[in-house]
């Protein structure tokens, strides 16, 4: 097989509009993305590249490919494909059981991939099973509401909560233990409520959970800050806080965190990629290589800002040493919830 670098040649797939979310296709400048990207590519027409999207459309995992889809535009495309399931699991186990070898194969992940790896919701792999390449920026958590609500913080909406336990109902990405879930409970147990004490509904991702706010079938979303941000921006909803250690720069910087409302609560949530165990070191490296042309460049920094994502730029050996940590630390965590044993 060529190695990646002799291979560009895919065509790119777009919904035709993105579900209800954050993210905004038209507000990322394509253009200035490609320049920093396609200036380490060598033109060829052999087999295709693809990013994996571990989800349905929309929300976080869809922008984490889009953002990155026109790093080969000149060479054909980055293609986008849909494969949800279990936040990342059915996708996890398809790259380690059936596409190990693929160097144009990249998938999405996210901090709540790996929570859901922690807590052994991939089956039986422990993070070691794949190549992981690069982080592009970090998201913040945050609790939003319906424009409608009566709440106006997250003091009064917690209240309600411990008035009713079981009356308000939250939402979010992924099952009981996912990071949408551990927001939300970890919220009930700085105001000394129960974690256990409210009905959550689970999701496939952001999307999905958007819509099921806007629609009235559950009244909290505890999602991230760019999964919201076009529905913020339009009056739809509330952000009754985010879950950062400071206030978030930019449009969001009126937006009180849940820290200076009396709740200690924090949440970043990374976005990246990553390969199959089995592509060889030749393509890895390359890949390394366009992704730190890609991070140094003042363009794409630009349509990160617009994408609504931070900083938080990783590649190579350094991911590596992150993922181990964020593991141990994501496992600890589900411990003290009772997730795991």
């Amino acid at each position: 097989s060529q190695p990646l670098h002799a291979r560009f040649h895919c065509t790119a797939t777009f919904p035709k509009k993105p579900r209800p979310g954050g993210w905004s296709l038209k507000a990322i400048p394509w253009g200035f993305v490609l320049e920093a990207f396609a200036a380490t590519a060598t033109r060829a027409a052999a087999a295709d590249e693809e990013c994996v999207v571990p989800a349905r459309q929309g929300g976080g995992f869809d922008l984490t490919c889009r953002l990155v889809h026109a790093l080969a535009e000149e060479t054909g495309g980055l293609r986008i494909t849909y494969m949800p399931g279990g936040v990342g699991a059915v996708a996890y186990n398809m790259i380690v059981a059936q596409r190990r070898a693929e160097s144009g194969t990249l998938v999405a992940f996210s901090g709540g991939s790996l929570l859901n790896l922690a807590q052994g919701k991939f089956g039986k792999f422990t993070g070691k099973e794949v190549r992981w390449l690069a982080t592009i920026g970090a998201d913040y958590g945050m609790v939003a509401v319906r424009a409608d609500a009566p709440f106006r913080n997250i003091g009064e909406l917690l209240a309600a909560v411990r008035r009713t336990p079981r009356r308000l109902v939250f939402g979010g990405g992924g099952t009981i233990g996912s990071q949408d879930w551990i927001k939300a409970a970890s919220l009930l147990r700085a105001a000394n409520i129960g974690h256990r004490a409210f009905p959550y509904v689970s999701f496939e991702g952001g999307g999905e959970a958007s819509t099921a706010l806007l629609s009235g079938h559950v009244d909290v979303y505890t999602g991230d800050v760019s999964e919201v941000r076009n529905l913020w921006r339009e009056g739809k909803i509330r952000i009754l806080g985010v879950l950062a250690d400071a206030r978030l720069e930019g449009e969001f910087a009126n937006v009180p965190t849940a820290k200076e409302q009396g709740f200690p609560v924090t949440w970043r949530i990374v976005r990246g990629f990553y390969l199959g165990p089995d592509v060889p070191a030749e393509d890895y490296e390359h890949w390394v290589r366009r992704f730190d042309t890609l991070l140094a460049s003042e363009s794409f920094r630009r349509a990160r800002h617009q994408s609504g994502l931070l900083p938080f730029d990783k590649t190579g050996r350094e991911i590596d040493a992150y993922i181990d940590g964020a593991l141990a630390e994501y496992r600890a965590m589900a411990e003290r919830f009772g997730l795991i044993n």
